[in-house]
């Protein structure tokens, strides 16, 4: 095994508060965030409100908990609902979507096309089918290797959603990763959800912290559902202001992206099979997953398996020679 520092692709979640986020997080003006509302807390909601395009927003300690917040809350018991293959919702979040939301998730193609979601919502049957109600959006993908919608296919599916008459939410846990690669604000990616859900641990460094937000109505039913959910805060304000600080850091994604696609130009070149990432996620086609990320740990670089594949994911924490010395040790082994 190499005595050397482990290089952690595992997840962007990796990520730890620098000094300049711990100082903001000590020196925040804090409130109870449930009796009074948290005025550092406001202020992270009014301004990713402002950056994602919706009228209010809420901040809650998960991405799991925004989306099942948002599908409590958009479904009815027995209602189905429709996301695509590998979202987030269907398969990393122990079927909170059914137990808690008590919908019934149906799984689209990976990447489904406006006649694929239309087949798929179906006409209107007797009273005793299935009711779709809802379609979740994710961008970016992660099951699929961090693939971008563009803003076009998104307009196309919601199109779809709505003339059906379903509500759309968005899983937007790595949207801004998706704004950066596109070179677009995060709202244009938004455009006729009813409610989003976006993250600041991952790639932009905070230590905990999403936001699902939508019209002032949703977001105070979604406040009430929170606190059900044990999710309600006091003195929230402390983490908030790293929040505000991550959102600083928006920019920093193309270089993330950019180590993402050395790392995989690399991969490619000792014959590994690998689709060029969009943004900062590397999926890699091997014999044997579980052999490789053994083999991967005894040189100290880290990955997941995801979708039969073995996943890297670059973040702020990860420098452009650390993906060198990454590419040097997986060479030195495979």
């Amino acid at each position: 095994m190499t005595t050397a520092a482990a290089i952690d692709l595992r997840s962007d979640t990796v990520t730890r508060p620098d000094e300049r986020m711990r100082a903001a997080m000590a020196a925040a003006e804090v409130g109870d965030d449930v009796l009074d509302h948290d005025p550092t807390m406001r202020e992270l909601e009014e301004t990713v409100a402002e950056r994602v395009g919706v009228d209010a927003a809420l901040w809650v300690p998960s991405g799991s908990m925004g989306n099942l917040i948002a599908l409590m809350i958009h479904l009815r018991r027995g209602d189905r609902f429709l996301a695509p293959r590998g979202a987030h919702v269907l398969g990393a979040e122990l079927g909170t979507a059914a137990w808690l939301a008590g919908g019934m998730p149906d799984p689209l193609a990976a990447k489904p096309t406006p006649q694929e979601l239309s087949a798929a919502i179906g006409g209107k049957g007797p009273y005793y089918t299935m009711r779709t109600s809802l379609l979740v959006l994710e961008n970016t993908h992660n099951g699929a290797g961090g693939a971008v919608t563009q803003p076009d296919d998104h307009a196309k599916l919601v199109a779809v959603a709505k003339e059906a008459g379903l509500t759309v939410h968005l899983d937007g846990a790595r949207l801004w990763n998706a704004a950066v690669a596109l070179g677009l604000p995060p709202a244009a990616l938004t455009v006729g959800a009813d409610s989003v859900q976006v993250c600041l641990s991952k790639g932009l460094g905070a230590p905990v912290g999403s936001l699902v937000g939508g019209s002032v109505e949703f977001v105070a039913e979604a406040r009430r559902v929170r606190k059900m959910l044990g999710g309600g805060i006091r003195q929230g304000g402390v983490l908030a202001a790293a929040g505000l600080v991550a959102l600083s850091r928006i920019d920093d994604l193309a270089q993330d992206h950019a180590n993402a696609r050395a790392l995989a130009e690399g991969l490619t070149e000792f014959g590994w099979q690998v689709d060029p990432p969009e943004t900062n996620i590397v999926l890699a086609g091997v014999p044997d997953v579980e052999f490789a990320l053994a083999g991967l740990a005894r040189v100290g670089v880290l990955g997941t398996p995801m979708s039969g594949k073995v996943r890297f994911v670059t973040h702020r924490d990860v420098s452009a020679e650390q993906i060198r010395d990454a590419l040097t040790r997986i060479h030195a082994v495979h």
